[in-house]
């Protein structure tokens, strides 16, 4: 047998590969880590990207969905779109990606052709930051990276001939006001607002305008519709009652406080954050109990509740407004009174106002029985020209319309606030 023999050359080089594999990994686990943090910033930034663009395509959405360009697209489609497009940039601006504000050159907006394009018209953002700096990317020579997001919204109104390829029902929106209007055109005609598959008639409603009245003031029964002038709907203390209003608990103005156990006028005042749909479904009772009066009478109490709503103090310009300067085939403009929450904005073009409501119209096709069938909705602004409101009649101007039909069903499209027309997004 050999003796084992020790080379003594070697003595110094025991231990030298877990030396070397330790500095190996030393390296590459520091390598991961440092790209690990460059792809977490980008990563971060893109989220940050995303979440601009989405708020900015909603915003560009709302914009479409307020002009009454889904209710008359011929004539407002194209006007809307130039104020869709700067609100969408302002909005965009309003964010950070990378620690910098977002450049509103490097915001591209475009509507998107869909099959529903008029009345469901689709706004895309999308925003480039291409200037996003590395850290320890630098190493491979990538000292800059891009950033490229996009978002699609819509504003969807099931009024339109063809829907959206997302699809979509009946809408439901809350802050709905408890005004049932009859399905007739309210200025001054009896034709239909929507026929049965719940498409608008007539188009040149947008912009018009008339004295919204009650119907039902003391008559303790049910008459016979009349165009323009409401039923009230029945006001549900316990909110167990799928057929009536619930009382709101929310958005309650302080003037309220001069009717605080008048669950009508709270219902018109305030909002009430139960979703109100339209269709096959959608019933609601009309309220032909003995009512009690805060003041002398429902009518005068619709104009005291309607006047807290809108900030109307018995002063001329308390109220928004509609700028007088609009004329038919312009999207809407709306001016902040004086008693506008906002009170910097006075006198300024404002986007949403307390004084943009929504009603439920029903079928009328037959005799008026309680419950009505909701059909669709009026988005209405409340005393137009921001003077006092002295009653017993309330001016009204229509600004947008949406009609379900007597037959729509699914699962409903809700909307936000006092808005007839949602808005959705369609696509990141």
């Amino acid at each position: 047998m050999r003796p084992n023999r020790k080379i003594s050359g070697r003595r110094g080089e025991q231990g030298i590969v877990i030396l070397l594999v330790a500095i190996f990994l030393l390296f590459v686990v520091g390598a991961m880590a440092a790209l690990a943090i460059d792809v977490v910033t980008f990563y971060t930034a893109r989220s940050e990207a995303q979440l601009a663009a989405d708020g900015a395509a909603l915003a560009g959405a709302r914009v479409m969905a307020n002009s009454g360009a889904t209710s008359n697209p011929p004539a407002l489609d194209l006007q809307a779109q130039t104020l869709a497009v700067a609100t969408a940039k302002q909005v965009a601006a309003q964010n950070t990606v990378g620690g910098k504000p977002v450049n509103p050159a490097a915001v591209d907006v475009v509507f998107v052709p869909t099959p529903g394009q008029g009345y469901n018209p689709r706004v895309k953002v999308t925003i480039t930051r291409g200037d996003l700096p590395t850290f320890f990317a630098r190493i491979w020579g990538y000292t800059q990276v891009a950033v490229t997001v996009s978002s699609t919204a819509e504003a969807y109104n099931p009024s339109g001939a063809s829907t959206s390829p997302e699809g979509g029902g009946p809408i439901a929106p809350v802050c709905v006001k408890p005004w049932l209007l009859p399905n007739l055109d309210p200025i001054g005609s009896v034709s239909p607002i929507f026929n049965a598959s719940g498409a608008i008639v007539n188009n040149d409603l947008v912009g018009q305008s008339w004295q919204l009245e009650d119907n039902c003031d003391s008559c303790g029964g049910l008459p016979g519709p009349t165009a323009g002038k409401y039923y009230p709907a029945a006001i549900d203390p316990g909110a167990t009652d799928p057929e009536e209003f619930p009382v709101p608990t929310q958005s309650l103005p302080a003037c309220s406080s001069a009717f605080p156990s008048n669950l009508y006028q709270l219902a018109v005042a305030g909002c009430v954050q139960r979703p109100i749909a339209c269709g096959a479904n959608a019933n609601f009772k009309i309220d032909i109990n003995p009512y009690t009066p805060t003041t002398t009478d429902r009518n005068t109490d619709t104009v005291q509740a309607a006047r807290c709503l809108i900030h109307d103090k018995g002063v001329a310009g308390n109220s928004d407004s509609i700028d007088p300067t609009w004329t038919m085939g312009e999207p809407l403009q709306f001016l902040a009174g004086n008693a506008n929450p906002v009170a910097a904005a006075a006198g300024k073009n404002v986007l949403v106002s307390d004084s943009l409501v929504t009603v439920p119209i029903f079928n009328n096709s037959g005799p008026v029985t309680s419950p009505v069938q909701v059909i669709g909705f009026l988005q209405l602004f409340l005393n137009p020209t921001g003077t006092t409101v002295a009653g017993p009649q309330i001016p009204a101007t229509i600004v947008n319309m949406a009609g379900c039909g007597n037959t729509a069903t699914g699962q409903p499209v809700l909307g936000i606030g006092a808005s007839a027309i949602p808005v959705r997004l369609v696509a990141p």
